[in-house]
């Protein structure tokens, strides 16, 4: 079987490494694979599978196009010209693609092929830009937006991909269902079942949709037990966790300064991807972290912790919550996109009320709790080696092998 994926980016950042896991089981399983990427260097992968088919100057015109005409997704002719050429020397059984936004790709040309090419097609979504007019995810803020032909509005054009002169979102609308629709062969694949559902309201319930969830390595995220108290100088304060790659007004980091002011002396926050001027901000019972790009030194965090808090306001399927249930820690979260389904055997409380109280009654509830979590019985629900071969099983009830 040979399989090329598509993403934006190429061993770093989610559906980057995501992308790397599935091709590092193909090779395991005796089938050939190629990775197509748009932006920076690969990571964590050798370089003969990985191909980068963009300039600097080729994204600077994409960024261009997108801040002053909101056109995502219709620069990069030439790049993507290229990248057909090489689709076609490479002669797949099977295309998957995940982020098709980024700055790297021109979405016509390419949905162009596939419908002239009739290639078999795997398109997993990762966020809701394929069925909206201009943004990844539209539930915060939420108001003002409907389904509009089987599209979804967007709260600004201020969210990614941002716009700062023109707002073309009933064009890109259009644009985008025209493109989108009447592959001859396309499955979406979806992390969360929120978002599945979400797919089956759009005008892409035209196509097959099914969820395979995204999963964690377990031999990285594992109970490992440190000095991490004793160096933070917090032996006898119950913590509190929170970790994000980037800490902006949708992960919820106002909710933690709120927390701030409602927890004991004995208890304390530590947030981890905050960056030095958020830092700075932080009162003295928050201890800010910046990102650590040491995976062990996060288990231990994990470990640490007493409860892991997530109060993301939109999301799709947050791997932190299966991280932190992996290193043993329960998880409070918020009634949000797919960030429930990410809880398992009662390793969690998800509150429906999006507020400060309602987070703070929900983590001294877990404090109280006496119930261990049980990481076995995660395996089949968490490990990535188990939930990224139905990718494998997949694309071979596709082509029929």
């Amino acid at each position: 079987m040979r399989v090329l994926q598509i993403n934006s980016v190429c061993g770093f950042g989610s559906t980057g490494k995501i992308m790397v896991d599935i091709h590092n089981l193909l090779i395991e399983n005796g089938h050939e694979s190629l990775m197509f990427y748009g932006r920076n260097k690969a990571s964590g992968v050798d370089e003969k599978y990985a191909k980068r088919f963009n300039s600097k100057l080729d994204i600077l015109y994409h960024t261009f196009l997108t801040r002053f005409f909101d056109k995502h997704g219709f620069g990069s002719k030439r790049s993507t010209r290229k990248m057909i050429k090489e689709i076609e020397k490479f002669n797949p059984d099977i295309i998957h693609i995940h982020n098709i936004h980024g700055y790297y790709l021109n979405i016509e040309l390419l949905f162009n092929y596939f419908k002239k090419s009739k290639r078999k097609i795997v398109w997993t979504f990762h966020d809701c830009w394929p069925f909206t007019g201009h943004c990844a995810y539209f539930d915060y803020p939420s108001e003002g937006t409907h389904w509009e032909n089987g599209m979804h509005t967007c709260h600004t054009k201020k969210s990614y991909p941002k716009s700062s002169l023109f707002d073309r979102e009933k064009k890109n609308m259009n644009d985008k269902k025209r493109i989108f629709s009447n592959v001859d062969d396309l499955t979406i694949v979806t992390p969360s079942n929120w978002l599945k559902d979400l797919v089956n309201q759009s005008y892409l319930k035209q196509y097959n949709a099914l969820t395979i969830r995204n999963g964690i390595d377990l031999n990285v995220y594992k109970p490992i037990r440190s000095d991490i108290k004793e160096i933070l100088n917090i032996k006898d304060k119950r913590i509190i966790l929170g970790v994000a790659s980037g800490w902006e007004e949708r992960k919820g980091l106002h909710f933690f300064l709120e927390l701030s002011k409602l927890i004991s002396k004995e208890e304390i926050i530590i947030l981890v991807g905050v960056t030095t001027k958020q830092i700075s901000d932080l009162p003295n019972n928050i201890i800010g972290i910046q990102r650590t790009n040491s995976m062990k030194e996060l288990a231990e965090l994990y470990t640490a912790a007493d409860v892991f808090v997530n109060p993301t306001l939109e999301d799709n399927y947050p791997t932190t919550n299966l991280e932190a249930q992996a290193c043993g820690t329960k998880v409070v979260t918020f009634k949000t996109g797919g960030s429930p389904e990410g809880i398992f055997n009662s390793n969690g409380i998800v509150t429906s009320e999006k507020n400060s109280h309602e987070l703070y009654e929900a983590i001294k509830t877990i404090f109280n709790d006496k119930d261990q979590v049980n990481v076995q019985m995660l395996a089949e629900n968490i490990d990535k080696y188990i939930l990224f071969k139905k990718y494998i099983d997949l694309y071979k009830r596709i082509i029929n092998i």
